[in-house]
């Protein structure tokens, strides 16, 4: 599978193409989601979402155990990390190379946390990334202005308005590497099994540990449905948190930024102004103290010799984003009292 090049600095040939709007010649969007689709859609963002807000009535009485907890966790880890290790630093920005087993979970990890599957999760960020916060971009909170109704709607917009677009991006524009893949086109494919998987296996693992009816039950709400909604919440909030508020230490072509409190539950993705300002960086925390699992996860794979030829941030590049994003600052203060 063609991925980025590992090269000192800057970015590799596929990611400057993707700055520029992908492959010439063909356009950004290519037909719209099948009416199957968007049912299902609905389902899957609206159930986990009731499920949220059941989740503290709940919680109060005794419908949750030990096991619902460590099945609830070791889901969330894995389909958490597929999505930010695999479908995003990997798949989308080739952050590392991975042998074809690690390749294959990822594809799958990163399936069952019920995002999508994973041509058009890629697709779409990469589509995000080569229009961050300008037209074309997918799910900016911006596009709708800087007034309190703007961003109000542009804030509801980017975090899931934007997944009931009945248009598709176009994956031979973004994504000819990846569908060039025979294992990712068959794990895309089977999509609908991983949300089986991902739905239905902790509910079977909650019933054989505790050996009843009500450990399946349990299991089934907090580590299947409960554990999808809240991964989903996290994910979108990259989108639409992390693009309104935020830290923005280095420059950047947007409006990305830094929130620390979404660091622990989304893997390391909150430090997005770090990745935007580099997006190859297989590390988003880049700076001391900023908690990053998904780099850390990363860097075990790499130790484990299943992944290579990973970019690791360097601080020097850092320094200069850094000095740019300062003279950007003193220049519109400049601008502004003048």
């Amino acid at each position: 599978m063609t991925l980025l090049d590992d090269s000192a600095g800057g970015e590799s040939d596929l990611a400057e193409a993707l700055r520029a709007g992908g492959p010439s010649g063909k356009p950004m969007l290519a037909g719209r989601k099948r009416k199957g689709e968007q049912t299902a859609l609905y389902i899957f963002i609206i159930v986990p979402f009731l499920a949220l807000l059941g989740a503290v009535p709940v919680l109060w009485g005794h419908g949750i155990g030990w096991t619902d907890l460590a099945l609830a966790a070791v889901f969330y880890f894995i389909s958490g990390t597929g999505i930010t290790v695999g479908f995003h630093r990997y798949f989308t920005h080739g952050s590392f190379r991975a042998n074809r087993a690690l390749k294959i979970y990822l594809a799958i990890a990163g399936s069952i946390a019920i995002e999508g599957p994973v041509l058009r999760w890629v697709a779409d960020h990469r589509r995000h990334h080569a229009f961050s916060d300008r037209e074309g971009d997918p799910h900016s909170p911006w596009r709708f202005g800087e007034s309190l109704a703007g961003l109000t709607k542009g804030f509801w917009f980017a975090h899931l308005g934007w997944l009931f677009d009945p248009n598709n991006t176009n994956e031979e524009k973004y994504v000819p590497d990846l569908q060039a893949d025979q294992d990712l086109a068959w794990i895309d494919k089977l999509f609908g099994l991983w949300v089986a998987i991902s739905l239905l296996l902790p509910a079977l693992l909650g019933g054989l540990i505790t050996w009843s009816w009500l450990g399946a039950v349990t299991a089934f709400f907090w580590a299947s449905v409960l554990r999808v909604g809240l991964l989903h919440h996290v994910t979108w909030s990259i989108n639409s948190v992390c693009h309104m508020i935020g830290d923005r230490p280095y420059a950047s072509r947007d409006r990305s930024g830094n929130f620390w409190p979404l660091a622990l539950l989304s893997f390391g993705e909150s430090w997005h102004n770090s990745h935007h300002a580099d997006p190859t960086s297989a590390r988003h925390g880049v700076d001391r103290g900023q908690l990053d699992i998904s780099a850390r996860t990363i860097w075990a794979f790499e130790k484990l010799g299943w992944a290579s030829n990973v970019r690791w941030p360097k601080r020097d590049r850092f320094d200069k984003l850094a000095a740019r994003r300062s003279a950007e600052v003193s220049a519109a203060q400049v601008t502004a009292g003048r």
